[in-house]
């Protein structure tokens, strides 16, 4: 059975108790909205892992947008039972005033990775991400935490991060994974209609297609898509669009594309 904690102060009672000190410990942190991509982190976690924790927290410092918050399609009672049949140890679902308890006064800011791709489009974005993560893996203190390639950047600048702060943890990296028509699998896809449905499949095909940024940009915006960039860099692909007003990002390895050319 899955066990539910609230507080910083609960979790680190039932570490001492339970003895977890001694135990391998796979932490998953999410915001919610529980899908197949975070069920491949959490099934990752348990076979290599001896205890899986798993956070729920919808962290408001990482929205700009306060409608963007507003709208995430959060839903605590379903992620709860998504825990439970996947077998979690332990579920971790704070208040914001647990984990902001003197406000947003203390941040993690980071000046190069951060400022471009997404962070150009979202100011702000990652310190919260990245304040939140350091508090978390403080928090749990766990062997491994495991995020999904889906979010590339994200997942880049919190390798950053635990090297730059000596923390002890492995993060592992996981494959994103995809719908039959190639879309990336995310929380936001429950917020398209049929028809935007059908029609985000496009923006993975494009993507993942040999043709140029620019041409890509093109045609997206042909389609009705707003595009926020389509971008090589670092070996990836990255692609950030609006669909309806519904954010969809995605990147593709430029290593596979190349490889459709041979």
């Amino acid at each position: 059975m899955t066990r539910c904690l609230h507080t910083v102060g609960a979790w680190r009672r039932l570490r001492v108790r339970a003895d977890l000190d001694n135990l391998e410990i796979g932490f998953v942190p999410t915001l919610g909205a529980l899908h197949r991509g975070h069920a491949s982190l959490i099934e990752r976690s348990l076979a290599q892992n001896d205890v899986t924790v798993l956070s729920v927290f919808l962290n408001p410092t990482q929205f700009s947008d306060g409608a963007d918050l507003e709208s995430y399609p959060a839903s605590f009672f379903a992620d709860r039972e998504t825990a439970e049949r996947l077998g979690v140890d332990y579920l971790f679902c704070p208040s914001s005033e647990e984990m902001y308890p003197n406000g947003y006064r203390y941040r993690v800011v980071e000046n190069e990775l951060s400022r471009s791709l997404c962070g150009e489009h979202r100011p702000g974005h990652f310190d919260g991400v990245l304040t939140v993560v350091l508090k978390l893996l403080h928090i749990i203190r766990p062997t491994r935490a495991y995020f999904g390639e889906k979010d590339f950047q994200q997942l880049e600048l919190v390798r950053g991060l635990v090297r730059d702060f000596f923390l002890d943890v492995a993060i592992v990296a996981c494959p994103t994974l995809r719908h039959e028509d190639g879309l990336a699998v995310s929380s936001r896809n429950a917020l398209l209609s049929r028809p935007q449905r059908r029609q985000a499949a496009l923006f993975a095909a494009l993507l993942g297609s040999r043709r140029q940024p620019r041409e890509i940009r093109r045609e997206l915006e042909a389609k009705g898509f707003e595009v926020e960039y389509i971008q090589d860099s670092t070996h990836r692909r990255f692609g950030a669009v609006r669909l309806g007003g519904i954010r969809l990002i995605d990147n593709v390895p430029l290593d596979s594309l190349m490889e459709e050319t041979r």
